[in-house]
């Protein structure tokens, strides 16, 4: 597949997490990822929201703390991936508070699970869990959806035709298709 298939594959391979200088966030501007409805955040869930997200994954089964990090990558279509220096600490908090408990493999890996505890912190919870897993499925639905799959098809169309069906241009043509671009851009700016 090229790096403009117009399926998920592109972005499942992190094309647009930052492997073309987008700073992690997808590559039309900052994170899509609103938390409670605030302003763009940084992260794809926030700090406070992470222990409700692990410790929901911990009920579905025991995990590993990289288990945790794809499984939330999973949820979010590739999209964002936490970093090990939050989820860990966040898997520590858990355990200090009571709320997940660590089972050493022989491995020496460590395998997390929710306590009796942690079930009933996530029960009291539960309408904060349910917003921020119903907000992951509208996030996750807003990339991959029928209509934004239109508009990813359109990019692998743009794509094809920058980049692969001529490689040999002048600089005029170049610039042609800059400012083509750069219109393009202005008037999708303007679409609300």
């Amino acid at each position: 597949m090229s790096g403009f298939d117009c399926g998920t594959g592109w972005m499942r391979r992190g094309m647009w997490k930052g492997n073309w200088g987008f700073d992690g966030a997808p590559f039309w501007g900052g994170s899509p990822w609103r938390p409670r409805g605030g302003p763009r955040s940084a992260r794809g869930v926030d700090q406070g929201d992470l222990k409700y997200v692990i410790l929901q994954l911990l009920v579905e089964k025991p995990r590993h703390g990289y288990e945790i990090i794809k499984a939330i990558e999973e949820r979010f279509g590739g999209a964002y991936s936490p970093s090990p220096g939050t989820v860990y600490p966040t898997l520590t908090m858990l355990e200090d508070m009571g709320y997940a408990r660590v089972t050493p493999e022989e491995s020496g890996k460590k395998v997390y699970e929710i306590t009796d505890e942690g079930r009933k912190y996530l029960e009291d919870n539960r309408s904060a869990v349910d917003d921020i897993f119903s907000r992951i499925t509208e996030f996750a639905q807003s990339i991959f959806g029928e209509p934004m799959m239109q508009v990813h098809r359109a990019m692998k169309d743009v794509g094809r035709a920058v980049y692969v069906q001529n490689t040999k241009r002048t600089p005029e043509q170049l610039k042609r298709i800059s400012d083509i671009l750069e219109r393009a851009a202005s008037e999708i700016g303007t679409v609300v």
